[in-house]
């Protein structure tokens, strides 16, 4: 398989799932694959990177948070 057929795999070493309701609505947050925590914000999503040792500059740059189901300013269900 050549390089331009292969899917895009991430290297980022945050990921953000997509929304699950709740009162507020939350993600869950993984870091190297497992799960650290969920976030109720961007804000928290940082701190969770923080709180593991991870600096994020740019929560927009995919090799920094990979969010899934949805961008950085997705946080209510659909």
């Amino acid at each position: 398989m050549t390089e331009s057929a292969s899917p895009y795999i991430s290297s980022a070493r945050v990921t953000v799932l997509g929304v699950h309701p709740g009162v507020p609505p939350f993600r869950i947050v993984e870091i190297d694959g497992e799960v650290v925590g969920t976030a109720r914000s961007m804000t928290d999503v940082l701190l969770t990177a923080a709180a593991a040792g991870i600096t994020i500059h740019d929560l927009g740059d995919p090799g920094e948070v990979r969010w899934v189901g949805g961008g950085q300013y997705h946080w209510s269900p659909h």
